[in-house]
């Protein structure tokens, strides 16, 4: 039985996973320095438009923390939603690896704007004071919203405007660009983000993320942050060959499809019943419901599913690559069973 709990939880897609089969075929150079890193990367560099500098890494906490401690300073401060997995579900990692410090702007519907972050902008030059240096917004958003391509420019522009950078963490990007009926270029490059937290783990890769940057001044040292953060793998054909994969034919495209198309049917499904609330602006594959607690306590025992206020009844589903219409109709019809209709 498929989970509904995250998109972390599906497998490997069979063409990710031929990918590193096949990088086992015979030795190649490590540290990146193979035929499949390079690769990868030339690929990287024509999805987002122009040359730009690509670290791979293992997770995504890495990818986020390595490339925001490549720019902070110790005294320096990101600027991010109070929702966002760096502050949320990185158990500090950056402010134990950066010595920095996270503000938090008090999130809507996911998301953070202009005014938000210019509160903070009193404290420059203040030597009492965190100096705020990044911006991170997270596309898709913790929950499941999503950033226009004008709002991503006005956050850009505000940031270059103060002598700030712009940082997404693009864990579910390819949701977001797919959603958006866009490209990376367009919603990426162009909107003037100055560094991406390439994710695909929860796309079909089985692991590895890419710091992706667009400004060689900020990432010039970002190999020694890689080092230091033990995230320079010796056999990087391993995690760059997911990518080429990845990459090729637009499999990170199909895979987004799917697991948004199925998160449009689910939500579709669920509108049939007035006893459950949807959040409204799902456009991806995060769906949040409000639901009775005997309901969720009668489906927790056959469906793994988050739930994330016992008290009011809030949950969160999550569609995947790999999701099916007869996957979302059995957990339909074990409502229907439960509610009696």
């Amino acid at each position: 039985m498929k989970m509904f709990m995250s998109d972390n939880n599906s497998g490997v897609h069979p063409k990710i996973m031929e990918a590193i089969v096949n990088a086992n075929d015979g030795h190649d150079y490590s540290y990146g320095n193979d035929r499949t890193t390079e690769k990868a990367i030339e690929k990287i560099c024509e999805l987002m438009g122009k040359d730009v500098d690509v670290y791979f890494v293992t997770t995504g906490t890495a990818a986020n923390v390595i490339s925001l401690s490549g720019i902070l300073r110790p005294y320096e401060a990101v600027v991010c939603a109070d929702t966002a997995h760096i502050n949320v579900d990185e158990c500090g990692a950056l402010e134990r690896f950066s010595g920095a410090k996270i503000l938090q702007v008090p999130n809507e519907n996911g998301k953070i704007n202009v005014e938000g972050v210019r509160k903070f902008l009193h404290s420059i030059g203040d030597e009492h004071q965190s100096q705020p240096r990044v911006i991170s917004i997270s596309q898709t958003t913790e929950m499941g919203t999503l950033y226009s391509i004008d709002e991503i420019r006005e956050l850009a522009n505000f940031a270059h405007e103060n002598n700030m950078y712009l940082h997404v963490d693009g864990a579910r990007i390819a949701n977001a660009v797919v959603a958006l009926n866009t490209s990376f270029k367009e919603m990426i490059r162009d909107t003037g983000v100055d560094i991406l937290s390439f994710g695909g783990t929860k796309n079909g890769m089985m692991m590895g993320e890419a710091i992706v940057s667009f400004n060689e001044d900020i990432s010039k040292s970002f190999k020694f942050h890689r080092k230091q953060g033990m995230q320079l793998i010796s056999k990087m054909r391993f995690v760059s060959a997911q990518f080429v994969a990845y990459l090729t034919d637009e499999l990170w495209k199909k895979n987004a499809l799917n697991s948004n198309k199925m998160g449009k049917y689910f939500v579709n499904q669920l509108s049939q019943f007035p006893q459950i609330k949807l959040k409204e602006g799902l456009e991806t594959n995060i769906i949040f419901a409000h639901m009775d607690k005997d309901l969720i306590q009668a489906l927790r025992e056959r469906f793994d599913f988050y739930v994330m206020d016992e008290e009011t009844g809030l949950i969160r589903l999550v569609t995947s690559f790999d999701t099916t219409k007869e996957d979302i109709d059995e957990f339909i019809a074990y409502i229907k069973n439960c509610l009696g209709s």
